[in-house]
């Protein structure tokens, strides 16, 4: 879980494997539900019927959002305030904000 940076241009985060497999189910089943959606306006379902499964892959997304942002605090954000990083928690709040819109 150590933060690493690339060329100091961009972090990079190792993840558990435990962790890796849980984003990535998650992703794989947003990525499902995104096509089922597809497939819906392409035999031309009715709207109602589209708008609830939007909705449900909306509530995924924010799971997703919940699980990786919680990983974070716990990993990334704790170890820069350990290390004297303060700029860390700006950069959560910056992140809060953004996700809040």
């Amino acid at each position: 879980m150590p933060e690493q940076t690339d060329c100091n241009c961009h972090k990079t985060k190792e993840r558990s494997e435990k962790e890796y497999k849980d984003l990535i189910n998650r992703l794989s089943r947003i990525e499902g539900q995104v096509r089922g959606i597809r497939g819906m306006v392409e035999r031309d379902v009715y709207c109602i019927d589209i708008l609830v499964q939007v909705a449900a892959v909306n509530a995924a997304l924010n799971s997703f959002n919940k699980k990786l942002l919680a990983n974070h605090i716990k990993t990334c954000v704790a170890k820069d305030i350990q290390e004297g990083r303060e700029d860390a928690v700006d950069e959560l709040v910056a992140t809060l904000q953004k996700l809040m819109k």
